[in-house]
């Protein structure tokens, strides 16, 4: 079992920092293994500019010397590369011993980026976009909020996960949401499963894509980005998949302007949705919607095989 987020604000910006931390947190009974953020905000004022959240190694190894000192050997190692593939650092932060987040100055192709930054031992890129930041770790929403530094995060739009380890380990390489390497500012949070999980990464495989993990929200988020990559609406390609996946999920996808969700045509996983003029929230439980708008409310739930997408 886990619990999904998701509010745009459809003009303007609001604390969606703290916005998603309440939501996730009124859900902390669905899933207190580990909590993910994934937050669509100007972090430097300049959209022109990449930001990159960076695990530079494993928690859970932490305690001795050789971590300190490999993590010390690979900030430095980082920044290195950075440079030498033509990025420009205009801001550089330790966010916690073991995480970090570049702000860049580039211009060219992700992939050789990212690929030459996970080729340091123990280093693995969260997320990189112009408006994207992705935030996971360890414990409940209010926890990894406060370590990260989330409350006072300003922008538009944000998704998040609670997540209750059922079929791996409790670590952050199992947290979501993900990202859809090497597609800058598209990421995924999901309910469910899909049953034609490896079929659909050996295809993506074929066409070059590789993967960070073994979820299958992963796979939805490649999936997704190969779309609009080659052209496809949002809405359009939210619809194709529900063609071509097969399982029982409900899944909330984000790009750097829109948030969509999508229901299989069983539609078992809940979704429950609210709407006004101003903004739109969405959640495993109404709980979580309740816990960001303070006024009475109507909630729906979307129908089976129901695909909707709204843009700011």
């Amino acid at each position: 079992m886990c619990g999904i987020a998701g509010i745009i604000h459809k003009n303007g910006t609001a604390d969606i920092g703290q916005e998603m931390t309440r939501m996730l947190q009124s859900m902390k009974h669905r899933g207190p293994d580990s909590t993910g953020f994934a937050l669509y905000g100007v972090p430097s004022g300049n959209p022109e500019q990449i930001v990159v959240r960076v695990k530079l190694g494993d928690p859970r190894e932490a305690g001795s010397i050789d971590f300190l000192e490999q993590l010390e050997r690979n900030r430095l190692e980082l920044e290195a590369r950075l440079g030498k593939v033509g990025a420009r650092i205009d801001r550089f932060e330790g966010v916690t011993d073991y995480a970090c987040r570049a702000i860049l100055d580039y211009v060219g192709d992700l992939k050789p980026l990212v690929d030459y930054v996970e080729d340091i031992p123990g280093c693995e890129v969260i997320s990189i976009g112009h408006v994207l930041e992705i935030v996971k770790d360890l414990g409940d929403a209010e926890a990894v909020s406060k370590q990260y530094n989330l409350s006072g995060f300003a922008g538009t739009h944000a998704i998040g996960h609670v997540r209750m380890a059922t079929e791996s380990d409790v670590d952050i390489a199992g947290a979501h949401p993900y990202w859809a390497y090497p597609f800058a500012d598209v990421a995924v949070v999901h309910n469910g499963q899909l049953t034609n999980y490896h079929q659909w990464r050996r295809r993506l495989e074929r066409l070059g894509h590789r993967f960070q993990s073994e979820c299958d929200s992963e796979i939805i988020a490649v999936y997704l980005a190969e779309k609009l990559h080659t052209g496809f609406p949002l809405e359009t390609a939210v619809k194709q998949s529900l063609e071509d996946f097969d399982g029982v999920f409900t899944y909330v996808v984000v790009t750097k302007d829109a948030l969509g969700v999508a229901k299989d045509e069983m539609a078992a996983k809940p979704l429950v949705l609210y709407e006004s003029e101003e903004v739109v929230a969405l959640a495993s439980e109404e709980v979580a919607i309740r816990a960001v708008v303070d006024h009475e409310i109507d909630t729906r739930d979307p129908y089976e095989g129901e695909v909707l997408v709204w843009n700011r």
